[in-house]
C-alpha cells in the first residue's frame, strides 16, 4: 500500500479502538518513511542497519543483531548489501578476532544524514494535520504508550 492509499474500511467498532487506528497511522509513516529512503536507494531494514552502525560503530555483528532485532540470517544479507555499495566495511573485532566488527564508511555516514533527512520529512508529511505544539503533545503521548 502506497503512503496515498485510502485506508481500508472497517467497522466502527474496529475503527474506534487506539490499537487500529494507532496500526493504521504507523502503516501510513513506514510508508511515507520507505518512500523516502528508496528515492536514496535504501530499504527500510538497510536504513535501521546502517543508522545503527553509524550510531554505535564499530559494533560487533552479533550486538548489531541483538540491537535492531533482525534475524541473524537476514542481518548478513542486508549487511552483505551494504559492504557491497560500500557503506560499511566488516573487518575482525580487535576486542575478540572471533567477532566481525562492522563500522561506516565516510559514504555510509554521509547517507545516514541524507537519510535522517528524508525520514524527519516524511514524519512532517504524516504529522502535517496538527500544530506544532499537538505535534510535542502527541510524540510525548506516543513515547509513552509505547514505553520508551
Amino acid at each position: 500500500m502506497s503512503a496515498s492509499s485510502p485506508p481500508p474500511t472497517a467497522p466502527g467498532v474496529i475503527r474506534d479502538l487506539p490499537s487500529w487506528l494507532l496500526g493504521r497511522a504507523a502503516a501510513r509513516g513506514r510508508a511515507l518513511v520507505a518512500d523516502a529512503l528508496a528515492e536514496q536507494g535504501l530499504k527500510m531494514w538497510h536504513h535501521v542497519v546502517l543508522s545503527a552502525v553509524s550510531e554505535r560503530g564499530p559494533v560487533a555483528q552479533a550486538d548489531l543483531v541483538r540491537g535492531v532485532g533482525l534475524d541473524p540470517k537476514d542481518m548478513v544479507g542486508v549487511l552483505n548489501d551494504l559492504q557491497a555499495a560500500g557503506l560499511v566495511e566488516r573487518a575482525p573485532d580487535p576486542r575478540d578476532r572471533r567477532k566481525n566488527a562492522v563500522t561506516v564508511t565516510a559514504d555510509g555516514a554521509r547517507l545516514v544524514d541524507t537519510c535522517a533527512v528524508a525520514a524527519r520529512a516524511a514524519g512532517d508529511e504524516l504529522l502535517a494535520p496538527l500544530s506544532a505544539a499537538e505535534r510535542e503533545r502527541f510524540m510525548d503521548m506516543l513515547r509513552r504508550v509505547a514505553g520508551v
